[in-house]
């Protein structure tokens, strides 16, 4: 047998090994790479940063973010982000956290709407202070329970629309939310997939958000997972803060009511 043929048969092998060890693996083992790495999240660092954004005077207009009402009254972040996505009078529709910075970045410090948006996410050498603005904002809200509101008919809407967008299915895929998160015990390879339409799964994936993700080295907010979740499932990528995510964030969000609220966390 010649070599190239010994390499082929040993991958096979370690493939076949691989799917066995996959396939009879109790769903709780697949989470102890998670919890090796618990301890020392780098999050706390973008947390800090975001808190130094929060108070830092805008170049444009010399003022803070501290006047921003998250829901909560001005400048208060305890407790706002396990009450977000909600409805506010001032612009008389829904928004969740990302798209209300945007709305205080631009009426209250001066910036313009491209300036607000345009780094959301962190790339390689370009640090986002959105995403650190989320991760100061919603830390503040660990170990208080999820109670998001649909006392306001658009509440009702978004919440509604969000659970359309879950359940439809469409791309070339045929594709939608509902494919991967609506059974237990599902997984792409050894990645749990949480069945959102379970109060403990949704409890415990909702409020594990943002997180830092250890692949990409940046935390990552709810924004970015659900745009990349649309985009695994090939459909047209949406544009940041726009109302589908958020209607998909308000479902996510009623759907884990009454967890705990524990991030950002760290993820693989």
């Amino acid at each position: 047998m010649n070599r190239i043929m010994q390499l082929i048969l040993l991958a096979f092998a370690l493939q076949l090994t691989v799917n066995v060890y996959a396939e009879n693996i109790a769903p709780k083992k697949s989470n102890v790479y998670s919890e090796l790495v618990e301890d020392g999240n780098p999050a706390e660092f973008t947390e800090m940063r975001g808190e130094e954004l929060w108070h830092k005077k805008s170049v444009t207009n010399n003022k803070s973010l501290e006047q921003c009402n998250l829901g909560k009254g001005p400048g208060v972040i305890k407790g706002a982000y396990v009450e977000l996505p909600k409805y506010f009078s001032d612009v008389n529709k829904v928004m969740d956290l990302e798209q209300r910075l945007i709305y205080c970045r631009t009426k209250i410090q001066g910036l313009t709407y491209q300036q607000a948006v345009s780094v959301p996410f962190s790339i390689a050498g370009q640090d986002s202070d959105i995403e650190a603005l989320v991760s100061y904002i919603a830390a503040a809200s660990k170990g208080m329970k999820m109670a998001v509101k649909l006392d306001h008919p658009r509440e009702k809407e978004t919440y509604e629309v969000g659970k359309k967008l879950f359940f439809y299915r469409g791309g070339s895929h045929d594709f939608g939310c509902v494919t991967c998160h609506s059974s237990d015990n599902k997984r792409i390879r050894l990645q749990n997939l949480a069945n959102l339409l379970r109060a403990n799964d949704s409890q415990a994936t909702y409020t594990t958000w943002p997180a830092y993700r250890l692949s990409q080295g940046e935390v990552r907010t709810m924004q970015h997972r659900l745009m990349d979740c649309l985009r695994q499932q090939r459909f047209p990528e949406p544009e940041y803060a726009s109302d589908a995510i958020t209607a998909l964030t308000m479902f996510m969000a009623k759907n884990a009511e009454g967890g705990i609220y524990n991030a950002p966390a760290i993820k693989r």
